[in-house]
């Protein structure tokens, strides 16, 4: 067992925890586990599966509730195995898989807003937005901002990924932010 360093290598660790996961869940063996304080304090991660640039596979925790290194190892298998817009991760589309892992910070509530003072006030490649009315809820992490560079864009695809209709505002929706540290695999 290693201990982590400086910050600047979390994200070789992080990364490493979920590769970990994917390759022990197609039966090879991982490298041994890494130790370190910050990764058993709680944390909400996020892990995105890629192949080819292409979305393969996203599934995260808005907010803490397991220690850091079982959210990205259980995140990991949960966007491989789970993640219900795709089948199964296959066992030969593993080496194609680029990872990436995002720790989120605390969720901080948006005041009351109206929708259009909701778009004056959202940063593009920043903010990450959780959106919830009436048991609907969806979230976008930072990296849409890539995909939906407009901030009314950027809303009204997150209003459609949480089942609403995207012209749809009500004075109860609740929103919050967040922001991320994001690293990625570099690509192949």
């Amino acid at each position: 067992m290693t201990t982590a360093g400086a910050p600047g290598e979390r994200g070789t660790v992080l990364l490493g925890l979920a590769r970990a996961a994917l390759n022990e869940a197609f039966g090879a063996q991982s490298q041994p586990a890494v130790e370190a304080d910050w990764l058993a304090r709680p944390g909400a991660s996020f892990v995105t599966l890629k192949i080819d640039g292409e979305l393969r596979g996203c599934i995260g925790s808005l907010e803490a509730h397991r220690p850091l290194a079982e959210d990205v190892r259980c995140n990991a298998l949960a966007a491989a195995f789970r993640d219900p817009r795709f089948p199964s991760l296959e066992a030969g589309e593993l080496p194609r898989v680029r990872l990436e892992v995002s720790v989120l910070s605390d969720l901080e509530p948006v005041p009351e807003v109206d929708e259009a003072d909701l778009i004056s006030r959202l940063r593009p490649g920043i903010d990450g937005l959780v959106l919830e009315h009436e048991g609907h809820r969806g979230t976008f992490l930072p990296a849409v901002w890539r995909q939906l560079p407009r901030p009314e864009l950027f809303l009204r695809h997150l209003k459609r990924k949480a089942g609403l209709e995207a012209d749809f505002w009500a004075p109860d929706v609740r929103i919050s932010r967040y922001t991320v540290q994001s690293w990625a695999e570099p690509a192949a």
